[in-house]
């Protein structure tokens, strides 16, 4: 199948990419500048997978969402909350209905250019904080882009079962250099390792018993997950 991948340059969505790869023809690699606090460093390393398995990419910058939304993600927002990455305080990073926005983008590029599926990187840990990462919206966005389109373009999500543990796991048969990924929301010169999103990325190679070749400004011990303490 001709598919379109959604690669931010992240562990998750670059490892989609080269999984993507492997089991289909990948036609489009598509990354989204929207203003966030770490666009600028994670958007180059979505560029260099995309040229690693030899496809197109595309970035479409939505400077509209930076002024007109409200989110801690955003460079208009305020700080990027420290802690587990399911946290309550994690939703001041949630950008409203981000994933929508891009996926309603990606499907009608996707069809533009002959492509029959789109595959997003979502999984069962975002579940907790994001609504437009949930099973029901999921499900509704993949009807809509199918019932919505002349080639009834297919929402591909091949690891909505999988925790992000079992993403780096699969990331590392797949050859995934993951030194060359970016997870951390502050967007600074190295990983912070203290926001939720360098605590999951320490936690997801942690789970996946392989070597985290990050380098992160703090390697304190890991908070633990709300409610388990």
């Amino acid at each position: 199948m001709k598919v379109v991948v959604l690669c931010s340059g992240g562990m998750d969505s670059v490892t989609a990419l080269h999984w993507a790869r492997a089991e289909h023809d990948v036609v489009a690699a598509m990354s989204f500048d929207y203003g966030a606090k770490h666009n600028h460093c994670e958007i180059p390393f979505a560029a260099e997978h995309a040229r690693l398995v030899g496809t197109r990419h595309e970035i479409v910058h939505m400077e509209f969402v930076e002024r007109l939304f409200a989110s801690d993600l955003l460079k208009s927002g305020g700080d990027i909350p420290d802690g587990h990455y399911e946290a309550a305080n994690m939703k001041q990073t949630v950008v409203p209905f981000r994933n929508a926005i891009m996926l309603s983008i990606a499907c009608g590029f996707a069809e533009s250019v002959g492509a029959e599926g789109l595959v997003i990187a979502a999984h069962g840990g975002d579940h907790a904080i994001y609504p437009d990462c949930r099973e029901d919206f999921m499900r509704a966005m993949g009807d809509a882009m199918r019932l919505g389109t002349y080639a009834g373009v297919q929402l591909l999500r091949p690891f909505i079962a999988m925790n992000k543990g079992e993403i780096a796991a699969a990331g590392v048969k797949l050859g995934v250099d993951f030194a060359r990924t970016w997870s951390c929301y502050k967007g600074g010169a190295i990983h912070c390792g203290k926001c939720g999103t360098c605590v999951e990325r320490r936690e997801a190679f942690a789970l996946a018993g392989v070597a985290d070749p990050t380098v992160y400004a703090s390697n304190e011990a890991l908070p633990g997950k709300p409610g388990k303490n």
